[in-house]
């Protein structure tokens, strides 16, 4: 029997107990029970919505805490952000194949990121997929391209060459004009973390912070560590099971989250930068790590390289517990996920 901890319900405002709608791909988090020193609040933000939930001894500090912690992530997400016109990240893509741009200590952070993450994975993550225009995967609207858009756009994706960033100048340019980056797979987790450092500056041990599958915690949650639970990729409304975490990164990635469908098909929105086209690997990953550089970007390249490659790539990587949820639905855990996962749970 599955622990009421874990039991998704439907979130509604004002309320003491809360857990997440089915927009994570693999998460769900334990409703906090009720108590005057748990402060909870939501936002829209990257594209999904953002959960916070805060413990602490001083009751008037919370909101603070939430507030301070919101701002800073708005400001992050505004900064790295494709959909905003007047972006930093939306300057080097007007910029491409004209001249270098002037970025934000903050974006070149995350630029290197994605940097890194390409030469890990042998390109399988690239930023450049930005480039790939007329995919839409929106709720309230979706669009296909056609696959002679494909075709043309190709020859601009591809981070390797295409990517160069100058730190000591503080710059970053695109050297194909027509290139975008798209930094949806990689801003997440190090905006998550900014704001929980403003958490943890305001005096707050405990907390959470959920992204649409990107979760962030720390300490515990009244005296005990966070419980997780992890979606079952292959049927989304179950859980595979549980996990406990005091400290450290989740982050889920799916082929059933943001889709739209076509003859009969289902496109996802995790584009193979080879093809231009969803992937046709893994329906689901999920990884735990304290390391933030060991798991941004991974989930992405693991959908795009595939699972034998990808049980590979967690296999090299300390400390980093990993499942995956292959094409044929089989499901893989790594010894330390193994260990982690509390079934039925």
């Amino acid at each position: 029997m599955r622990s009421p901890s874990t039991t998704p319900i439907q979130f509604r405002r004002r309320q003491v107990v809360f857990a997440l709608p089915l927009l994570a791909c693999g998460l769900v988090i334990a409703p906090a029970q009720a108590s005057v020193d748990v402060y909870q609040s939501s936002r829209t933000l990257m594209g999904t919505r953002v959960d916070l939930t805060l413990q602490g001894s001083d009751v008037s500090a919370l909101p603070l805490a939430a507030e301070a912690a919101f701002a800073e992530m708005v400001r992050l997400a505004d900064m790295m952000s494709r959909f905003h016109s007047t972006s930093a990240l939306n300057a080097i893509n007007l910029a491409a194949g004209v001249q270098p741009v002037p970025v934000p200590p903050e974006l070149m952070q995350v630029l290197q990121m994605a940097r890194l993450a390409a030469q890990n994975s042998a390109g399988r993550f690239d930023a450049t997929v930005g480039s790939l225009r007329g995919w839409d995967f929106g709720a309230r609207h979706s669009s296909i391209p056609t696959a002679q858009q494909v075709a043309s756009q190709l020859s601009l994706v591809g981070q390797k060459n295409g990517l160069v960033l100058d730190t000591s100048a503080g710059t970053a340019y695109l050297a194909k004009r027509g290139m975008r980056l798209d930094l949806g797979g990689i801003a997440k987790l190090p905006i998550l973390q900014a704001g929980m450092q403003q958490i943890k500056r305001l005096g707050i041990s405990n907390a959470m912070l959920n992204g649409g599958g990107d979760v962030l915690v720390a300490g515990q949650l009244n005296g005990r560590p966070w419980h997780i639970g992890l979606r079952d990729p292959r049927q989304p409304e179950k859980l595979l099971g549980a996990v406990t975490l005091n400290e450290g990164f989740i982050a889920a990635s799916g082929d059933y989250e943001r889709f739209v469908m076509q003859g009969g098909k289902r496109l996802h929105h995790i584009l193979d930068p080879k093809t231009g086209y969803p992937t046709h690997g893994p329906h689901g990953v999920a990884l735990i790590s304290t390391q933030l550089d060991a798991i941004n970007g991974l989930g992405t390249a693991i959908m795009v390289a595939g699972a034998k490659e990808g049980r590979a790539w967690v296999e090299q990587i300390h400390g980093l517990d990993a499942l995956i949820v292959d094409a044929d639905n089989s499901l893989w855990l790594s010894p330390g996920m193994a260990r982690r996962l509390v079934r039925g749970a």
